[in-house]
């Protein structure tokens, strides 16, 4: 008699294991009213929030022919989207070089290169190591530039990328959508390339125009508000970078909230000690700014207000 098996679950290859990340309610941290409601990225296989952009971007390239099976890629990177093509590279196929500011954390560098990635430093020339300022990631984009005019690699660019945003349409805000069961009183969230913030605010927004999207800022380094960058080197890295990303659409973002490198600190050690989440500064931002924004009247008392936890502590030094 054959053996009888039951039903399997298995994944196919670390791809599928992106996306689909938990929620988590914050209530030691805001015990009411309201509710802060945080997206668990850092449970992605690259450990953020980018895997979801680097595969929305590979799918597309691959699909519109803009890149071949097994062809190369390049990519300037804060280290984050970089471990997240990483990733995929390494499941597909593809050989990856990627550019980064030497003042990022070094544990993103670690994690890029035993992922099989070519990690190509650019000198920083207005930061100080674990705080990267505009100035420092162009001169890894132009690094990226060069290296890709002489691979005939595909070029990603997240920055200017729609398959960015894309990707944050099609998962990431209808799982919000779908774990809160529609009751979103508000979004917030720091933007680095804007993608998911755009595609997750334009997604709830077009499910509901009730609810309110709010854009993270780094204090001094409020462009999206219109103010003049008066701290272009904070601790937020890959986040405020003192422009308007092209990603970002105003029509998506009912106001925003500006947190200190203080309050980043503060809340990422609040987080770990009364959440049991170790998580980088600027997924500590956000939680910051979530609080901020329920203490400010700027949305109901009894909202429940959705963040993102971008990336894992893992991937900063003490």
């Amino acid at each position: 008699m054959a053996k009888q098996y039951g039903p399997t679950d298995i994944k196919a290859s670390a791809i599928e294991l992106i996306g689909n990340t938990p929620m988590v309610a914050l209530d030691r941290i805001w015990p009411g009213p309201g509710r802060i409601l945080a997206k668990c990225e850092f449970m992605n296989p690259g450990g953020s929030i980018k895997d979801r952009a680097a595969l929305g971007m590979i799918s597309g390239a691959l699909a519109n022919e803009q890149l071949k099976p097994n062809g190369p890629i390049v990519e300037m990177t804060g280290g984050n989207t970089g471990a997240g093509l990483a990733v995929i590279a390494a499941v597909m196929g593809h050989p990856l070089t990627l550019t980064t500011s030497a003042g990022y954390s070094p544990q993103r560098a670690v994690m890029m290169r035993a992922l099989g990635a070519k990690l190509l430093l650019a000198p920083q020339v207005e930061g100080v190591p674990g705080k990267v300022s505009w100035q420092d990631a162009c001169e890894a984009l132009r690094l990226a530039e060069s290296v890709c005019k002489e691979q005939g690699a595909f070029y990603v660019d997240q920055c200017n990328n729609t398959d960015n945003t894309r990707a944050h349409v099609e998962t990431t805000g209808p799982e919000i959508w779908r774990q809160t069961g529609g009751r979103v009183g508000a979004f917030v969230a720091h933007v680095g390339s804007a993608g998911a913030y755009t595609g997750v605010s334009r997604y709830l927004k077009s499910q509901s125009p009730d609810v309110k999207c709010f854009v993270g800022e780094p204090a001094g380094a409020e462009a999206v508000k219109g103010l003049p960058v008066t701290k272009p080197v904070h601790m937020l890295q890959g986040s405020g970078y003192g422009n308007v990303p092209p990603l970002f659409s105003y029509d998506t973002m009912d106001g925003t909230v500006s947190v200190t490198d203080e309050e980043a600190v503060k809340y990422k050690d609040l987080l770990a000690r009364t959440e049991g989440l170790y998580v980088g500064y600027t997924s500590a931002a956000n939680v910051a700014a979530a609080v901020k924004l329920l203490e400010s009247g700027q949305v109901p008392t009894d909202a429940w207000v959705v963040t993102l936890l971008n990336d894992t502590g893992l991937k900063y030094p003490e």
